[in-house]
């Protein structure tokens, strides 16, 4: 697993600057979803129940017991699947690259990587009145390769990310000139 200090294939002298999740509101969203998802039954169970008398039938019981359990089945699956997305979402920022870990479902991850001295243009974006409330948005890193653009999604405290990114930007092609000038 990934951690603050080590993440596979790292380079010598290679150290973690910045480890980003995205922010806990996400959690909040995928738990207030499901509770929205996990009311549906009940409200439709109290319904059916105030207006037929269809539960004096033991065979639609049965029915009724057997789709709701199914329906509770891919709540859960809905909610895993949509925490486990959020959880192992992950970007890290190095003293030499940007690494974009992002699952995407249950059984499949993609991992990009750049280095510092490809990155083009580093923007923030915070929307919305919660994004600007709690101070979390979408970093953009803008780079010269096929992958044009890194999208770091609701993470804390965007436009503070996207200005240390871009001072080790310029740190790192003070500091590697000659690296740079090969890259471009």
């Amino acid at each position: 697993m990934y951690s603050r200090q080590h993440f596979p294939n790292q380079k010598p002298n290679e150290h973690v600057l910045m480890f980003l999740h995205r922010h806990w509101i996400a959690v909040l969203k995928i738990v207030l979803m499901a509770i929205c998802f996990l009311a549906i039954p009940i409200i439709i169970y109290i319904s059916v129940l105030n207006l037929t008398n269809y539960f004096d039938s033991p065979a639609f019981v049965a029915i009724f017991t057997l789709f709701m359990s199914a329906f509770y089945l891919f709540v859960a699956l809905y909610t895993f699947s949509n925490f486990i997305d959020y959880y192992l979402d992950v970007w890290i920022v190095t003293n030499q690259r940007v690494i974009n870990i992002e699952q995407q479902g249950l059984f499949s991850r993609v991992v990009s990587e750049k280095d510092l001295g490809r990155m083009q243009d580093i923007t923030s974006e915070v929307r919305g009145f919660l994004g600007t409330i709690l101070n979390y948005g979408d970093v953009y890193i803008q780079t010269a390769a096929e992958q044009e653009r890194f999208i770091f999604k609701q993470i804390p405290f965007a436009d503070e990310v996207a200005r240390r990114i871009s001072n080790l930007v310029s740190e790192y092609r003070k500091l590697n000139k000659e690296a740079v000038s090969e890259l471009e």
